[in-house]
């Protein structure tokens, strides 16, 4: 796992093919990637905060380890029930996108747990369809940090 190929793979969640499509996916490699750190760090969760440079790439901590906000939206689990968070600013610019969360090799943030192992988590999106769109409007507004839902 130390030489990430880089490609972009995506692993669905399976789920009702009627209901609205997940707001976030991972590559086979950062599920991989995933699983490494949770064996070693145990639970992990991402977040997105939306700041300039390293700030725009996906955080992975401990879970726990970072306090999400009540304003945070909950995007939906990766990779053995991960949580992946947006800050709500950031949320509003991607609504309309599907992320992916992605690994390659180089180094990334100094917080994040990847960083000490020569990858780094990236994001990559595409836009939604009219009727993605549509059955995510229908589904509702994602739990946000203060909701019970969140959990």
């Amino acid at each position: 796992m130390s030489n990430p190929s880089g490609t972009t793979t995506i692993v669905q969640a399976a789920g009702p093919e009627t209901g609205p499509p997940p707001r976030v996916l991972v590559t086979p490699l950062a599920a991989e990637w995933i699983a490494r750190l949770q064996a070693t760090h145990g639970p992990l969760m991402f977040h997105q905060s939306g700041g300039c440079c390293d700030g725009s790439a996906p955080m992975c901590f401990a879970r726990g380890e970072f306090r999400v906000g009540g304003s945070d939206v909950l995007l939906g689990r990766i990779a053995d029930d991960t949580p992946v968070w947006i800050g709500l600013s950031q949320f509003e610019y991607w609504r309309h996108t599907q992320i992916t969360i992605d690994v390659v090799p180089g180094r990334g943030a100094g917080m994040s747990l990847e960083a000490p192992e020569g990858v780094r988590f990236i994001v990559r999106s595409r836009v939604f369809d009219d009727a993605e769109a549509a059955a995510l409007d229908a589904a509702g507004e994602p739990p946000r940090g203060d909701s019970a839902a969140a959990g």
